[in-house]
């Protein structure tokens, strides 16, 4: 048996080439380790196309490595001597091939990096040079600030890559923020382009039945699966993007439509990742684009926030806080999450829409997630581990690092205001104006206390009323509680009444 110097184990969310702890390899002596395991693909329901692509990725990584003359391990879910566990199997392979050295880049999962930081092995780890801020200048920023703002770790991060800057480091366009300009509702007869889709190989084939088989009774359609699981695929999706989205994403970011998942977004999250696309070169071809007259700036800048912005702060929210963050919990919410959240089965068309699409293609947008899904969470008052759980396990792009914060602290709010300045709660009346949704609902958005009122509206004022005490003081609802206070109080009273109803029945286990 060949000697082994290095033993590199990958983990499913860093199938880089360029990962930080794969440079320096030398094909005689070291090797690489790939593991698929239960306990990472079951600790909570994923969506079966989130394994599939995980897994699928991984195959075609380790393949792609072998090609390159690198020595691999791979170890499938159902081979017979997997232990199903990443430890399990790290511990196993060590004891096989007695390394000289274990080699390590930092985790997506606290649970898991504190599972191989205990595992009883030397490991040497590397930090994930695929972001753009480490976890420690991330920590530096944070110190001494009692509340952590966005905009300025933004503003910093446009500096440090000099993305959009001026030669004397100004914004171009005199602004370092234009979000104000990419909030519109599609237009009646605006048609979003078709979404770029990609025919499984053999490899993927494999792995569809392999999931099928093992986990049938995780929410969520399996055979709509059509995603890139390969870096070449992975260059294609982002191209498509690139020549028919970008230039419409600015704009309308933020609208929805019925039956129209997708509308101008890229769905590259996922493949970024799992390490299918560079950070780096995605925000560079953004830049190039805008430069060309391509797109416009509020396209570009939009985009280009979205990465070195807000997924690198909450990234740094994540390792920064955990793992106390995780039971934030600042309203008290010990409401269990809706059975609807699992079947799409509601009277209200907007959520029904959110969440079908979330089943049937492991995908939503931000603003799908934010403002439709997870506002109804936060103003039905669910427990924030609920929530989390929820999102964690139905959509693809979701890893622990980048979902707890954007769940936790922007949906639910439940660190105090941590992450973000104010609630985001909304009544029907925002989902009105940047959808169709409210059309041929089954309730009236312009309805609050009537029997087929929507739920939002009567949910909302019901969530400002309860933790009255808590928001009262945040200068960004201060409007809105001024509006709240001059209402008559028999409107008040049928608001409240309206809410207890609406809790009450999802108390019961019924949907609405």
């Amino acid at each position: 048996m060949t000697t082994t110097h290095r033993l590199c184990l990958v983990l499913g969310d860093q199938l880089s080439l360029d990962l930080a702890s794969l440079q320096g390899l030398d094909a005689e002596r070291d090797c690489v380790l790939l593991v698929e395991v239960m306990e990472e693909a079951s600790h909570v329901p994923h969506h079966p196309q989130k394994i599939a692509l995980v897994f699928s990725a991984m195959r075609h990584f380790a393949q792609e490595l072998q090609q390159r003359g690198i020595r691999v391990h791979y170890v499938a879910l159902d081979d017979p001597r997997n232990t199903g566990s990443v430890p399990g199997e790290l511990q196993r392979w060590h004891s096989q091939l007695q390394p000289s050295e274990l080699h390590l880049t930092e985790c997506g999962d606290w649970r898991l990096e504190q599972s191989l930081k205990q595992c009883g092995l030397a490991i040497h780890w590397h930090a994930d040079s695929r972001f753009l801020c480490s976890r420690g200048e991330f920590s530096r920023w944070a110190q001494g600030k009692k509340q952590l703002r966005m905009e300025f770790f933004y503003r910093d991060m446009r500096r440090k890559s000099g993305l959009l800057l001026n030669g004397d480091g100004s914004p171009v366009g005199g602004a370092w923020n234009f979000d104000a300009d990419n909030r519109k509702a599609l237009p009646k007869g605006l048609r979003p382009p078709a979404p770029a889709r990609f025919a499984a190989d053999a490899i993927t084939q494999e792995v569809l039945a392999l999931v099928a088989k093992h986990f049938p009774h995780h929410y969520g359609r399996l055979d709509s699966f059509d995603y890139p699981v390969t870096r070449a695929d992975a260059q294609s999706l982002w191209q498509y993007f690139l020549d028919w989205g970008l230039a419409a994403f600015g704009d309308y970011q933020d609208a929805m439509a019925s039956n129209e998942p997708f509308v101008f977004h890229a769905r590259i999250s996922a493949a970024l990742n799992i390490g299918l696309l560079d950070l780096r070169q995605l925000c560079s071809d953004v830049e190039a684009a805008y430069g060309s007259g391509t797109v416009a700036l509020n396209a570009a800048e939009g985009f280009i926030r979205q990465l070195i912005g807000w997924r690198e702060y909450v990234r740094g929210v994540y390792w920064l806080k955990m793992p106390d963050y995780a039971h934030g919990n600042v309203f008290g919410n010990s409401r269990s999450l809706p059975p609807f959240y699992w079947s799409g089965e509601t009277r209200m068309n907007c959520m029904r829409q959110a969440i079908g699409q979330s089943l049937e293609h492991a995908y939503a947008h931000h603003i799908q997630r934010l403002m439709v899904t997870g506002n109804f969470a936060l103003l039905a008052g669910i427990a924030p581990s609920e929530i989390c759980a929820w999102y964690l396990a139905i959509y693809m792009d979701a890893f622990d690092w980048v979902e707890l914060p954007n769940t936790l602290g922007m949906v639910m709010h439940a660190d105090g205001g941590y992450l973000g300045s104010k609630p985001y709660c909304a009544s029907g009346q925002y989902i009105k104006r940047m959808s169709d949704y409210c059309t041929g609902c089954a309730y009236k958005v312009s309805e609050s206390t009537s029997e087929d009122a929507c739920p939002f509206n009567a949910l909302y004022w019901h969530f400002l009323m309860r933790h009255a005490d808590l928001l009262r003081g945040n200068q960004r609802l201060a409007l809105i509680y001024k509006n709240l206070a001059r209402m008559p109080e028999s409107r008040q009273q049928a608001l409240w009444q309206r809410g207890q109803h609406l809790l009450a029945t999802l108390d019961a286990g019924q949907p609405l």
